[in-house]
C-alpha cells in the first residue's frame, strides 16, 4: 500500500515537470510560457523605461558644475604636507632614517608641481576690455565674476606687515602660550614672497572646468624651533568667510606638534 502511494507521488512529480500527453512543462504549454514571458518582458521593460526617463529628466535640472541645493558651504580647508599620523612630526636631527620618510612624502607630493609636469599651457578666457570700475574692483576675471581684492578686517596685527590684498593670507603661531618663545623665526615662501594663496585659485569649479587644477601651496620654514621639547604650532588662513570650528581641525586652519630631538 505504502509502496503504491510512493510510486504515485513520484509519477505525479515527473508528470508535473513534463507532461508528455498535454506537452506541458511545469504545468504550462509552450504557448502559455511564451505569453507570460512576453508579458513580463514588456512589464519590466516599461518599468525600466520609466525609471530611466525620470533619471534623465532629473539630470536636466542638475548642474554639472555645482550642487542644486546647498544648505551649507564650508569655508576652505587648510592642511599640511607631509601628511602625518596624529598630526605630529618627530625625528632626530642626527639620524637621517628618522626624517627620511618626511622627505619622501614631500618629494612624492611635489612631483605634480615640477616643471616637467607643466607641459600644457593654461587656458585663459578673454575678458575683453578693462572694466571701467577696475580701480574699485581690482583685477577682473570673467569666469569667477567676483572682486579680486576683498576687504579683510580679520587679520592679526603681525600679518598686516606682509599683507597683499590679492592673496588669502596664512599665518602660523604658537598653539599654546607656553610655546610662544619656542617657535623662533618663521619664514614664508608664497606668491611674490607673500605668505598666502592667490585669489585666482578660488573658487574651485571642479575637474570638468579645471582639469589641470593644482591646489595652491605656501612653504613655511621654522628656522630655529626649540629642540628636545614638544612645540605645538597652529597655522590659519584669514578671510571674511573663513570661520574656525573645534569640530573640524582642518576648517581654515590646522595645528601640528613638533618633537625634534638634537641627538
Amino acid at each position: 500500500m505504502a509502496r503504491g502511494k510512493a510510486k504515485d507521488a513520484d509519477g505525479n512529480w515527473k508528470k508535473f515537470i513534463w507532461n508528455s500527453e498535454k506537452k506541458e512543462l511545469l504545468g504550462r504549454t509552450g504557448g502559455s510560457w511564451f505569453k507570460i514571458l512576453l508579458f513580463y518582458v514588456i512589464f519590466y521593460g516599461c518599468l525600466a523605461g520609466i525609471f530611466i526617463g525620470t533619471i534623465q529628466v532629473m539630470l536636466l535640472t542638475v548642474s554639472e558644475f555645482e550642487p542644486k541645493y546647498q544648505d551649507r558651504v564650508a569655508p576652505p580647508g587648510l592642511t599640511q604636507v607631509p601628511q602625518v599620523q596624529k598630526t605630529e612630526i618627530s625625528f632626530t636631527t642626527s639620524d637621517p632614517k628618522s626624517y627620511n620618510p618626511y622627505v619622501r612624502n614631500l618629494e612624492n607630493f611635489l612631483k605634480d608641481y615640477s616643471a616637467d609636469q607643466q607641459t600644457e599651457n593654461i587656458v585663459f578666457q578673454d575678458c575683453g576690455d578693462t572694466p571701467s570700475d577696475y580701480k574699485e574692483r581690482g583685477p577682473y576675471n570673467d569666469v569667477q565674476g567676483q572682486k579680486k581684492a576683498p576687504e579683510n578686517e580679520s587679520l592679526p596685527v603681525e600679518v598686516m606687515a606682509k599683507y597683499n590684498q590679492y592673496l588669502i593670507p596664512v599665518h602660523c603661531t604658537a598653539k599654546r602660550e607656553e610655546d610662544v618663545d619656542k617657535i623662533g623665526t618663521v619664514e614664508y615662501y608664497g606668491m611674490g614672497g607673500f605668505p598666502g594663496f592667490g585669489l585666482q585659485y578660488y573658487p574651485y569649479y571642479g575637474k570638468l572646468l579645471q582639469p589641470r587644477y593644482l591646489q595652491p601651496l605656501v612653504a613655511v620654514q621654522f628656522t630655529n624651533l626649540t629642540y628636545d621639547m614638544e612645540v605645538r604650532v597652529e597655522c590659519r588662513a584669514y578671510g571674511q568667510n573663513i570661520v574656525y570650528s573645534d569640530k573640524d581641525r582642518f576648517q581654515g586652519r590646522f595645528d601640528i606638534k613638533f618633537d625634534i630631538k638634537s641627538s
